[in-house]
Order: structure tokens, then C-alpha cells, then sequence
């Protein structure tokens, strides 16, 4: 198996230094080549061709958010930003989110061996996801579809697993969903301070109402509720007439929220009245429950792993024989969206 090429780039000699550290301790990863600016990045991709880019937001003359569209407009590539800046500047994460880059990944308070040994495990995960995933393209938006002015509701509920690239698979499959949609539940666990500006975001994009997800709040046709607290995990307590309750309980298989208890719930409350969709993610969240809500008669869409920014979750859910439909990103919508509409009547 060949190992993943990584360029690192940063402006400061120690954050390259020891990000590199990190990297070329762990096995399976070389690190390639190192780049203070984004000139030097890009002789640097020309010349070396690496698989994952690492990119300080924070750079001296082109930023990294303005080398970040470049790329992804003339040299896709899997990228994962580092910065301090994904700590206090959730627009900005949300911003390199949204260009295509894998993960806003933060840098740790302290620039010491001690702190970076503690990342080094999920930094290493990550880039070898990204380096397995969907190559993003900075064109893919301009295909996205116009939510329908009217819209049949068959009654059916929506439950949706979203986390590693998620934010990039939403924005193209959101806009589609018209003013009376489904009700609709998103889990995707967030850093406490990007939720506000997530859901923000996805208001603007949508024609339905989106709001964060609160302990009794009514499921309502025309709202989407984001579940994003990892305090919390969401369940839906009946139906129908059903409402949603936050639980603060330990983590289920290292996952809070969890789209597996989540899902799992709809198996033994709206049955087949649900419809379950697992998108782009690392590790396995979302597969027991989807495959349960499968086995209660619930619909159950995976995005295509070929069309994942992160394949692992979806690929895992197709391996376990969850999915009912698997189903390319740019057709997610039309798909999920048709299992919700009333049945039209012979001629």
C-alpha cells in the first residue's frame, strides 16, 4: 500500500516543524515537502504532486482561505486547514468549509511536543481519510437544484447523518428542500462555537426554517433541526405527533450525538414513516441505526462512498447491508426528497 504524500504548509518555522513531526511518526504518511506561503505552495504541488495539502488560515500575502479557493479551482486536492483560527473564527472555518477543504483541524494553544503529541492521532486519521476520499471540486455548486414551489408531504419523517464533510454535502443537497419539507433532523457533531454560524449559513441556503435542535421542541413540516451539541444525543420520543428530546448521556461507540441512537429510535417509533440518509464521514456513526431503521421498513439512503469527501462511513454502511438506496451526492436530494412525496394517482 503507498504511503500519503502530505505538503504542509504554514508561515511559521515551528508550526511546520512540528506538524511535520506529528506526520512522519505516523505510519502510512510521508511528508513530502513544507511551504511557508502560497507561492511556495504552489511550486511546491507542481513539483511534488502531493495527496493532502495542510493550510494555515492565517498566511503573509494570499491568505489561506484565498490560496484554498485557488486550489480548489485549478488543482483540487484533499486539504485540511490548521489554524488558531478555527478556534475563535468560526466564519472563517465555516468559509474553508464551504471552498472544499476536508476539516478545519485547530493548532493547539501551546506550540509544545506534549500538546501536538495529544492531536497527533486524530491529525493522523484524518489526513489518511482525506487522502481516501472525494477529490472536492470548487465548480460542483453551480449544478445544484432549485427547491420545488410546491411540494406533497406523504407524512414521512427525515433523519440525517452528516459529519467529516458534511458541511460540503449539505450546502448542495439543502437547497433543494422547498419551504414545506419534511421535517427534518441533522446530526452532525460541531465544535461548540461553529454551530451558531452552521446553522446560519444553512438558513440562508434553504427555503425551509432551520434552527438548533431544543429538548421538546414540536417536528414540525417546513423545519430542519440541526443537532450538533456533543453534550447531547437526539432521540425522537413518538409518533406521530412527535417531538424531540435531548439526552445527556455517555457517548455511544465513542459518538455524542450519535445518528446510530438517533436512527435506532425512529426504528421503534415511526417505523416505516422514516427516512434515514447517511452522508460523508470517518468511523462507522450512523450504520447500527440505519440498519435497524432498514429492518423496521424505514427508507435508508447512503451517499455513493465514490462520491464522499469521506468515504469510510458510507462505505462501512454499504459492507453492513444498511442501505436501501445508495445514492450518488448530487442525487441525494431528488431521491430523498421523492421518498417523502405523496404518490401521484393513475390517470
Amino acid at each position: 500500500m503507498s504511503h500519503v504524500r502530505v505538503l504542509v504548509v504554514d508561515d511559521s518555522v515551528t508550526m511546520r516543524a512540528l506538524f511535520s513531526g506529528v506526520l512522519e511518526k505516523a505510519d502510512g504518511i510521508d511528508v513530502v515537502g513544507h511551504a511557508g506561503d502560497a507561492d511556495e505552495a504552489r511550486e511546491q504541488i507542481i513539483a511534488l504532486k502531493p495527496d493532502v495539502m495542510t493550510l494555515d488560515v492565517e498566511m503573509p500575502g494570499m491568505s489561506g482561505l484565498e490560496f484554498l479557493e485557488e486550489v480548489m479551482r485549478d488543482r483540487p486536492m484533499p486539504v485540511v486547514m490548521l489554524s488558531t483560527l478555527t478556534q475563535k473564527g468560526a466564519s472563517a472555518s465555516l468559509r474553508a468549509l464551504e471552498l472544499g477543504a476536508v476539516e478545519c483541524f485547530p493548532k493547539p494553544t501551546q506550540a509544545t511536543l506534549e500538546e501536538f503529541a495529544l492531536l497527533a492521532p486524530k491529525l493522523t486519521a484524518l489526513v489518511r481519510a482525506a487522502a481516501a476520499g472525494r477529490v472536492p471540486s470548487g465548480e460542483r455548486r453551480r449544478t445544484v437544484k432549485a427547491a420545488e414551489e410546491q411540494f406533497d408531504w406523504n407524512g414521512r419523517i427525515v433523519a440525517i447523518s452528516a459529519a467529516t464533510g458534511g458541511v460540503d454535502a449539505l450546502l448542495q443537497i439543502m437547497p433543494e428542500f422547498p419551504a414545506n419539507c419534511p421535517p427534518t433532523l441533522i446530526v452532525m457533531p460541531l465544535d461548540p462555537d461553529f454551530i451558531d454560524p452552521f446553522v446560519a449559513r444553512l438558513n440562508d441556503a434553504t427555503k425551509a426554517s432551520v434552527q438548533l435542535a431544543q429538548d421538546g421542541l414540536a417536528l414540525l413540516q417546513g423545519h430542519i433541526y440541526v443537532a450538533a451539541d456533543p453534550r447531547f444525543h437526539i432521540v425522537v420520543d413518538r409518533w406521530p405527533d412527535a417531538s424531540m428530546r435531548l439526552i445527556a448521556s455517555d457517548p455511544v461507540a465513542g459518538s455524542r450525538p450519535s445518528a446510530s441512537l438517533l436512527f435506532a429510535t425512529l426504528a421503534k417509533t415511526a417505523r416505516a414513516d422514516a427516512v434515514g440518509v447517511l452522508l460523508t464521514g470517518m468511523g462507522t456513526d450512523g450504520v447500527a441505526g440505519l440498519k435497524a431503521l432498514r429492518a423496521a421498513g424505514g427508507g435508508a439512503i447512503v451517499q455513493d462512498p465514490a462520491t464522499a469527501m469521506m468515504r469510510e462511513a458510507p462505505a462501512a454502511a454499504v459492507a453492513a447491508g444498511a442501505a436501501g438506496q445508495i445514492v450518488a451526492l448530487d442525487t441525494v436530494g431528488a431521491v430523498l426528497l421523492g421518498e417523502c412525496r405523496r404518490a401521484q394517482a393513475a390517470a
